[in-house]
């Protein structure tokens, strides 16, 4: 996509929410089933989801010839994994449990500084060097369809949360709300105070930078809508496992119970009541 707009910039940069899903399934049918629920981008997970590079690259060049942005998360804070992840097709990179500005720095320079590498990378992040006025157009176009987000999902990455969305190329920001949950010493209790306090604080801090914020969340919609009445503006709900198995279960469920068997369950060829 180098060279071109990305879908997902466009839409927020005109103050507008993005919509998505997790995708960890590599079937051909996925992306057509994706575009026609009208849906902006997926989220493509590297870090917890055993896909490999070929994979990826096949799962990303599917969507993209959807019209749907491939987001993928990278398995750790790692430049040239995010290069390669960019140079198979994703449009967009996460980067999982971002905890200081030095990683924040590296991501910016592997998404938004393309092709440009080591030293010399160092040099013009830093600032000790300027770049030449051709090569920081070349970049810019190089890179324009290129999104660049972070993951925050830890007690040292609030704490040092202002500095961290001060780098300038970041573009926004994945809450996840399970590790943060960890993290926050309340596993998995969503509706905690202290959970919501957090979610809150990074929610209107991440906005009040300028910057894009979504949280990961598979539970039922309304937890989506309660963020972005905060302020949450990329929404990514869910993931293909989670929808599949709920749907399903309710489908059974239906069955079931109009069969007279919702009292029952069959074990090994019989009815146990």
């Amino acid at each position: 996509m180098a060279g071109t707009k990305n879908i997902l910039l466009q839409k927020l940069g005109n103050g507008q929410n993005v919509y998505g899903t997790c995708i960890t399934s590599t079937g051909p049918m996925w992306p057509a089933a994706i575009k026609s629920a009208g849906l902006d981008f997926v989220f493509i997970d590297t870090e917890h989801i055993p896909l490999g590079r070929p994979e990826l690259a096949i799962l990303c060049q599917a969507f993209k010839a959807n019209g749907i942005v491939p987001v993928v998360r990278i398995p750790s804070p790692d430049a040239y994994l995010a290069c390669q992840a960019i140079d198979g097709g994703a449009a967009g990179i996460v980067v999982p449990y971002i905890e200081n500005v030095g990683q924040v720095v590296e991501l910016v320079g592997a998404v938004k500084y393309r092709p440009l590498k080591g030293e010399l990378l160092t040099a013009y992040l830093t600032g000790t060097k300027a770049m030449p006025e051709g090569l920081q157009e070349y970049i810019n176009n190089y890179n324009a369809a290129n999104i660049c987000i972070a993951n925050i999902e830890s007690v040292p990455a609030m704490e040092r949360l202002d500095e961290i969305l001060s780098v300038p190329g970041l573009d926004a920001v994945f809450i996840g709300p399970h590790d943060l949950s960890v993290s926050l010493g309340v596993p998995e209790q969503y509706d905690h105070p202290i959970f919501e306090a957090a979610v809150k604080n990074i929610i209107h801090t991440t906005r009040a930078k300028g910057l894009h914020i979504g949280i990961h969340f598979s539970l039922e919609p309304e937890r989506q809508i309660q963020w972005m009445q905060e302020g949450a503006n990329i929404v990514v709900h869910s993931f293909d496992v989670a929808l599949f198995l709920q749907r399903l279960k309710h489908d059974i469920e239906t069955i079931k119970k109009a069969g007279g068997d919702d009292a029952a369950t069959v074990l090994e060829g019989k009815l146990i009541v």
